[in-house]
């Protein structure tokens, strides 16, 4: 499958697994950061950390790559904003 130019990949489950837990122990990392820091975050942001980490773990395992241009890159911006604004509509409607 292409999007925007960019050949994606469908990764294996074991990659889809290693890719999960990198993001939730970079997140758990950033959260501990964050409060031995004196700036705990509250829910919503950990929320949201907690997508972003997920997505670019998981982004770079379906082909998605930073370092791999402008292109990359501009996809990588997109869906973290619609991730990020489906996030907060739905934040939204909880409250």
């Amino acid at each position: 499958m292409t999007l925007f130019g960019i050949e994606l990949r469908k990764p294996s489950f074991n990659e889809v697994t290693a890719a999960t837990v990198l993001g939730v122990g970079l997140w758990i990392a950033v959260l501990g950061f964050s409060r031995a820091s004196g700036h705990p975050l509250d829910i919503s942001e950990a929320g949201a950390l907690l997508l972003l980490a997920m997505w670019g773990s998981l982004g770079a395992r379906v082909g998605v790559r930073l370092d791999k241009g402008g292109r990359h890159l501009a996809v990588s911006i997109a869906v973290s904003a619609l991730l990020l604004g489906v996030y907060q509509a739905a934040w939204a409607l909880t409250v």
